[in-house]
């Protein structure tokens, strides 16, 4: 199934990119013909859309499964006593043993 999702995206980026060169084209056709530029045509709109929905389908399913959104989730496996452990808050080098260095001797 990864590779039908990895032609997805690579279609999609194919389509998006060949929207962007027609687009640069018919906005070149425009100036040469001194034409007034309005919006680019609807061919080009839909093919662009699709390519955007092509490629975001790919990329969301390429991803793989997404955590769940409550902060909770990953906390519900772990004891009290686990989260009141706070080891980023150690601190052993600090300046109290300056103070209390005298005492050792």
């Amino acid at each position: 199934m990864g590779f039908y999702h990895n032609v997805c995206v690579t279609l999609g980026l194919i389509a998006l990119a060949h929207a962007a060169y027609s687009a640069a084209q018919h906005r070149t056709y425009i100036r040469l013909t001194e034409q007034e530029f309005t919006r680019l045509p609807l061919d080009i709109l839909l093919q662009c859309i699709l390519g955007l929905l092509l490629t975001s389908y790919g990329v969301v399913h390429i991803t793989g499964y997404f955590k769940e959104i409550k902060a909770s989730a990953e906390l519900e496996n772990k004891s009290w006593e686990m989260l009141g452990n706070r080891q980023a808050f150690y601190t052993f080098n600090h300046r109290g043993k300056a103070l209390y260095a005298h005492n050792e001797t």
